[in-house]
């Protein structure tokens, strides 16, 4: 008995922190009283992003299941947006088809999902041209340390990154509870 009363206040008080949807709430496991209802619940694995857009023109993230956005993120870019990253330190964003590989809880701008750039194409480019491809493009958060206390006012208005995608700390913790690893991600100009 005591273990269901204690469920039930948990979930509420998660329910209460969150601030998210009701359809968001549904996905708390054990949570019946913030579960939707039985046609709006989803089903298996249904409630995670199939695929992730980014669509660097317009500055916005979307998750994306079944064809269509469920959520949508204001997002920075690096500081030279123009065009496909070709090489170390051109401050590009990436253009095409990549997958979000692995994450890190302890990433120095909060929390991060790492993008598989380069791919076989992007490394045969700058190889034939005797350049480092780069690396390390990831989806994160804000600045982590004190160090980094300038890029704070900036975060949500400039592009800043040195081609990452970044995002608020309350929008990367939302994509990193509905994009799993080997999710993949367009990002287009």
């Amino acid at each position: 008995m005591y273990p269901s009363v204690l469920r039930r206040l948990t979930c509420a008080a998660l329910a209460l922190c969150l601030s998210t949807s009701v359809a968001a709430m549904s996905v708390l496991p054990g949570c019946a009283s913030n579960r939707a209802t039985e046609a709006e619940q989803p089903k298996g694995r249904s409630y995670f992003a199939d695929k992730v857009l980014v669509d660097k023109g317009q500055r916005r993230l979307y998750l994306m299941r079944n064809g269509s956005p469920f959520r949508t993120y204001r997002i920075s870019l690096g500081t030279s947006p123009e065009g496909h990253k070709r090489r170390q330190g051109d401050n590009r964003t990436p253009e095409g088809r990549y997958t979000i590989d692995w994450r890190n809880a302890r990433s120095k701008f909060y929390k991060s999902l790492h993008i598989s750039y380069p791919n076989y194409r992007d490394r045969a480019y700058a190889l034939r041209r005797g350049w480092d491809p780069g690396g390390a493009i990831m989806i994160h958060g804000e600045p982590r340390s004190m160090r980094h206390t300038d890029l704070r006012g900036i975060v949500r208005g400039q592009d800043w990154t040195q081609g990452c995608i970044a995002v608020s700390n309350m929008a990367i913790d939302e994509i990193w509870r509905y994009v799993s690893d080997g999710t993949p991600i367009e990002i287009v100009p």
